[in-house]
């Protein structure tokens, strides 16, 4: 029989999930059927209800629902939990089990791309949902120093604040965007600024090996910068292919590889 999966989200047009999954979906002989559900924004947990009711397998849950998603959730993975978001649903004895998966799925493109986490140095903009969900993954894989840098300071502070019991092996600071400085080896942009076109300006006393833009397929200001100072850098496309592949494997117990997809 075929299972059924989607993807819900407002907008949802744009996602590229579906073709990601079924490309899965063919390499690894699972026989299934992935589809775009457009939820109302005031009615988004009857969306979810709906689709277990008629048999549905799994979801995955993208902007802006992944914290009504957690809300909704009898249980929850660790990264799950730590992230205060899901991306990934899935019933199992009657109960819905939510997971996150965005943050294995940048570690993942992180590594394929064979920039090293061990014992990095990292900085992230911005202090939103997602870098809540991607700092419990990369100190697994290995960073040992994450500063959070954000518009508003106070904001990065209870990030830290929330995570610091989480992440004892790695030391976490929290600073406004007008104290960037310091040299790093990885800088993710978790900002909205390259789908807004605002720009992120980094001064000359920023340093930084590699360059990653969460976002992918827009023009980015962030990649253009890592460009004009000759530094490696990759937009989120991988990251994308990464957190779907992981969740295909909670669904399936079969992953696929990521460079194949890439």
């Amino acid at each position: 029989m075929t299972k059924q999966f989607a993807v819900v989200g407002n907008p949802i047009a744009h996602s590229r999930s579906p073709e990601l999954h079924h490309a899965f979906a063919k390499k690894t002989g699972i026989d299934l059927n992935y589809t775009k559900i457009l939820a109302p924004l005031d009615d988004f947990k009857q969306t979810v209800q709906d689709f277990f009711a008629a048999g549905g397998s799994g979801l995955n849950i993208t902007v802006p629902f992944k914290e009504q998603a957690f809300a909704m959730c009898d249980q929850l993975t660790e990264r799950a939990t730590i992230a205060k978001a899901v991306n990934t649903l899935w019933m199992q004895d009657g109960q819905l089990y939510g997971d996150n998966t965005d943050g294995q799925g940048l570690v993942a493109a992180i590594q394929a791309l064979d920039w090293h986490l061990q014992d990095s140095r990292i900085l992230i903009l911005g202090a939103g949902g997602a870098t809540r969900g991607v700092i419990y993954p990369l100190v697994q894989a290995g960073a040992k120093h994450i500063t959070i840098a954000n518009r508003t300071y106070s904001k990065a502070e209870q990030l830290i604040q929330d995570l610091q019991s989480s992440t004892p092996s790695c030391q976490l600071t929290a600073i406004s965007l007008e104290q960037l400085a310091g040299e790093f080896d990885i800088m993710i942009n978790a900002t909205s600024a390259s789908l807004s076109g605002d720009a992120v300006i980094l001064p000359p006393t920023l340093t930084f090996k590699y360059a990653y833009e969460m976002a992918y397929g827009k023009p980015s200001h962030f990649l253009d910068e890592a460009k004009q100072r000759n530094v490696a850098y990759s937009d989120g496309y991988g990251m994308l292919v990464g957190q779907a592949i992981e969740a295909f494997y909670l669904w399936n117990g079969k992953r696929p590889a990521l460079k194949d997809f890439l």
